[in-house]
């Protein structure tokens, strides 16, 4: 008859792997930080040139999503304004609105008055006291059209109308914006690309040059009979600790461009009276960029790790 099986020493010979695993990965990770910091001129060269590949992209991407921002919805916005002949009684204005709301590719029509507008530019211009000298009126009454489309049929039927002398519908500039927001867009995805390319052989010319300064330590652990795992995890964890400190010192040098830039831009958008300020990487961007140079980190050292790994076979030596 077979012994029976024994749980808890099974149990515990599971915690005890388990434990062994978990002591390895410490060390290999405690080890490899005291690897980077053996050397912190090359360390600080080598974690400079893979910040600076990580800040370019990541300062496009801020400066596309600042110039959205400023744009507002002008991509997404479809109003289109008509201006009525100053003549036009405010009755036949009004009955207007209403005929146009009850077209079928009309979401909303609002009308503003003449004394509405005349107000609302003496709240927005400085030209106030100068309008107050004005015996008359000088703005006609204009209808504010929400399309359900993109309203170009809906400003070329407007512009037939003899109620309206003028249509402003800007959809041909919105389309320029979007292309070239698109366009940026591409870059960014572009230079990008490289640039983490750029990362990738960096950290793995680094790991290269790791291993061969370790090529005979390798070679005993590889006789020992050592896995690939094991005699790369240190490796791992050094291209970890190159990307994390590395994008940490991206975030650094995006926050350092934004408060030199910022200062020039507040002048510049206070001469337009727009109070906008430039919007950097918040706690989750931030974290998101140590991340993303974790795993290019990772990656160029797994990379590297596994190919010299396949060149030093403990037959070849």
């Amino acid at each position: 008859m077979n012994a029976p099986t024994n749980p808890r020493g099974l149990e515990g010979g599971i915690l005890r792997r388990l434990r062994a695993w978990r002591g390895q990965h410490v060390y290999s990770l405690v080890s490899s930080l005291g690897r980077l910091l053996e050397r912190p001129i090359a360390s600080l060269l080598t974690v400079g040139v893979l910040a600076v590949a990580i800040a370019l992209p990541l300062g496009l991407a801020l400066a596309l999503a600042n110039v959205e921002r400023l744009s507002g919805s002008v991509r997404e916005s479809r109003e289109v304004s008509a201006f009525l002949k100053l003549e036009l009684p405010a009755e036949r204005a009004r009955a207007l609105a209403d005929e146009l709301a009850q077209r079928a590719d009309v979401a909303a029509v609002t009308l503003k008055t003449p004394e509405e507008g005349l107000a609302e530019f003496r709240r927005m211009s400085d030209l106030a006291s100068a309008l107050s000298l004005l015996d008359d009126n000088p703005l006609p009454a204009v209808l504010v059209i929400q399309p359900r489309d993109d309203g170009a049929a809906l400003a070329q039927a407007l512009r037939q109308m003899p109620e309206v002398e003028l249509v402003q519908h800007d959809a041909v500039w919105r389309q320029r914006l979007s292309a070239w927001l698109d366009l940026g867009q591409r870059l960014l995805w572009v230079i990008g690309s490289l640039l983490g390319l750029g990362v990738l052989l960096v950290v793995g010319n680094t790991i290269r040059l790791e291993f061969g300064s370790r090529r005979d330590e390798i070679a005993v652990m590889q006789q020992l009979g050592a896995t690939d795992g094991f005699i790369r995890r240190p490796f791992i964890y050094l291209g970890l600790w190159y990307g994390m400190a590395a994008g940490a010192a991206a975030a650094i040098l995006l926050a350092g461009a934004v408060a030199a830039v910022q200062p020039a831009l507040s002048a510049l958008t206070r001469s337009y009276g727009s109070p906008f300020r430039l919007q950097g990487a918040d706690v989750s961007g931030v974290l998101a960029i140590l991340a993303a140079g974790a795993v290019l980190g990772w990656a160029g050292a797994w990379l590297a790790s596994g190919h010299h790994l396949r060149q030093t076979r403990p037959t070849d030596l």
